[in-house]
């Protein structure tokens, strides 16, 4: 004869099934949680946008990220020209560290791996220290990528893979979109595309010699000329080491999509990119105007191409 089931026991194999269900749900909303504390650093706000130059026709697009990640990329792409390397490059960079940290400089990773590019010191990447300094880190992956042949020709995937060797070579493809946004931006080409909205209870106080040595460190030593050349007087009141600082542009870089020098822009998107780093309250470049909380307006006294200003909070 067939067995029989009782009906307390199918209800208490049912109920069993619903408790472990439920328990289930439960834990996946608890990873879920957990994957984007660890992707975002807890951080549920984006105080930055990149727009393509359509954007204000309604069919561009549009990245958001926070400052941290917008202070890193801008580093990345800055290694990257000041390197001679295309914009091809810094897409490429900028979508490996998306994939690998989300454009996070983090202490943490698959076994040794450590940084924006989750780079090994066991494998021969350099120190722990060394890595976990994005401007090095950057390097380090700019010099392996200019010794694959061909790289800029090649799909984004298998150039990234070539200096990575990553067990998941394909997972860089989905952030390329997102890279060439951003580098199109960095790079200087598209013209007052980046912006930011720093939060000002977080934001720091400003100082020339904290700016001026954040420039070198990712542009080289020739991107300033002397300090009592490029500093200008703080305003009355102010404390020492805070007021503005202006930035000359090399006018033989070639033109972005406004016919000024890129260079220009790609200074201009830097600050932008570090202002709650660096306490930037103002950047002006060729006629627009960048304000903390204000975006990008147009100047009503236009400024020139020759240089970008900036100007730190007090």
């Amino acid at each position: 004869m067939p067995r029989t089931v009782a009906p307390a026991r199918r209800h208490t194999a049912r109920s069993r099934r619903l408790r472990l269900t439920a328990a289930f749900a439960v834990l996946m909303a608890v990873a879920g949680y957990l994957t984007v504390q660890y992707v975002t650093g807890g951080k549920s706000s984006d105080q930055c946008t990149v727009e393509s130059a359509d954007g204000s026709s309604g069919e561009g697009r549009t990245y958001r990220l926070t400052s941290e990640q917008a202070a890193n990329a801008a580093t990345i792409s800055a290694v990257g020209t000041t390197r001679g390397m295309p914009e091809r490059a810094v897409t490429i960079a900028l979508a490996t560290a998306l994939q690998e940290s989300a454009l996070r400089n983090i202490e943490h990773g698959d076994r040794d791996s450590l940084g924006l590019f989750q780079q090994r010191p066991s494998q021969g990447w350099g120190t722990e220290k060394q890595i976990m300094d994005p401007v090095y880190s950057a390097g380090k992956f700019y010099e392996r990528l200019a010794e694959v042949p061909g790289y800029s020709r090649l799909p984004l995937t298998v150039a990234a893979q070539r200096v990575q060797r990553s067990g998941f070579p394909q997972a860089y493809a989905k952030h390329e979109p997102d890279a060439a946004l951003l580098a199109a931006a960095l790079t200087g080409r598209a013209p007052a595309a980046l912006n930011c909205d720093p939060p000002r209870s977080t934001a720091a106080t400003g100082g020339r010699a904290k700016v001026r040595a954040a420039l070198v460190r990712s542009f080289g030593k020739d991107v300033l000329p002397s300090e009592d050349a490029a500093a200008q007087p703080p305003a009355a009141g102010a404390a020492a080491g805070t007021g503005s600082l202006s930035v000359p542009v090399q006018a033989a870089r070639r033109a972005g999509q406004d016919g000024v020098p890129q260079r220009g822009w790609e200074l201009a998107h830097w600050a932008v990119a570090q202002s709650e780093a660096l306490g930037i309250d103002e950047v002006a470049y060729a006629g627009k105007k960048w304000a903390s909380g204000a975006g990008w307006r147009t100047e009503r006294k236009e400024s020139g191409t020759t240089a970008v200003r900036i100007r730190l909070a007090q």
